[in-house]
């Protein structure tokens, strides 16, 4: 068995910006497995939030790409939940795959729909120029809006709104807002028809969610990594959002969506800014989940030669070329 990783870095069609920061390209980590006859592949994206970089994602991958009993099982015991362990659970997954001659969907029993709709985020800017991005992709049937915790929020949500009349609108807060701001903007958000907020508050800090109404459903994202997190996410959140660069790979994600299900927890898959090749396992999980973000690619100024087919705000079935 042999296993390699590398980074990439991947230019972005315009600079990408959230509440914590902004960016213009996008440094991914791909790894291969070659088992003499077939080829597994695996893309994660390294999250700064984390305290995690390219470096130290390939040095992860480093220290145990010498275990004689390398596979799916014993690196969900060596690694940690995050992005290094997810691009080599996904190169195994690819690698199963090819071996079996079945599809990674159908190893993992997962029914996939022929296609799903996706959201399109909405990089934090202007009103104006957020409204200009809206129009800009109107064939979009959801869009995720990226927010700060500003008073000027409520005027990016209304100018979006105007722009998109139809679009379902999702708010990505990524843990930039304090509890007034929430009680002051969450009824004028329900009245423009927002359907859920994502992340208000920062992961361990959200407690407050416990007494604060929830007339829009409030989504956890940074708070949710794995299954051990799920027990104190009730009577906080409604929604968890399943990234497989959070979980450790597709593995884990499985597991983690199976027992949200479980305690009534509703599914948001969603993802880094990476290719198709980080989008690809996610879409699988997308076939059984009520909101989907995998919109990586359409912020790139260009794809994989092998990608997911996007069309009218909908994602197509992975070829045998791109993954699984």
């Amino acid at each position: 068995m042999q296993v390699e990783a590398r980074e990439e870095i991947w230019p972005l069609k315009e600079t990408f910006r959230i509440s914590r920061g902004e960016r213009c390209e996008t440094e991914v980590v791909v790894v291969t497995i070659r088992d003499g006859e077939h080829v597994g592949r695996g893309e994660c994206v390294p999250i700064r939030r984390y305290n995690q970089s390219t470096d130290s994602v390939l040095a992860q991958i480093g220290s145990i790409n010498r275990e004689k009993s390398l596979n799916r099982q014993s690196s969900e015991k060596l690694l940690p939940a995050g992005a290094a362990r997810n691009a080599l659970d996904c190169a195994f997954w690819d690698l199963e795959a090819k071996k079996s001659g079945k599809r990674a969907w159908e190893l993992a029993n997962i029914p996939m729909q022929p296609e799903v709709a996706t959201s399109f985020t909405i990089s934090l800017d202007s009103p104006a120029k957020m409204a200009a991005a809206a129009k800009a992709n109107s064939s979009a049937p959801t869009l995720k809006l990226k927010l700060n915790g500003e008073d000027v929020d409520l005027a990016r949500v209304e100018a979006v709104r105007a722009a998109a009349p139809a679009a379902r609108l999702l708010i990505d807060a990524n843990e930039s807002w304090l509890p007034n701001h929430y009680e002051k903007i969450v009824p004028a958000l329900k009245k423009l028809g927002v359907a859920l907020i994502e992340q208000p508050f920062p992961a361990g800090a959200d407690e407050v969610l416990k007494t604060l109404e929830h007339s829009v459903p409030v989504c956890a994202d940074e708070s949710c990594h794995t299954r051990a997190d799920l027990a104190s996410l009730r009577n906080r959140y409604d929604v968890i959002n399943v990234k497989l660069d959070k979980t450790g790979g597709l593995t884990e994600a499985l597991q983690l969506c199976a027992s949200a299900r479980e305690l009534g927890f509703k599914l948001f898959i969603g993802c880094m800014v990476g290719t198709s090749l980080s989008m690809a396992p996610a879409r699988v999980l997308a076939s059984v989940a009520d909101y989907v973000d995998l919109d990586g690619p359409l912020l790139l100024a260009r794809d994989r030669e092998a990608s997911l087919p996007y069309e009218n705000g909908r994602i197509g079935i992975p070829s045998r070329d791109l993954w699984g």
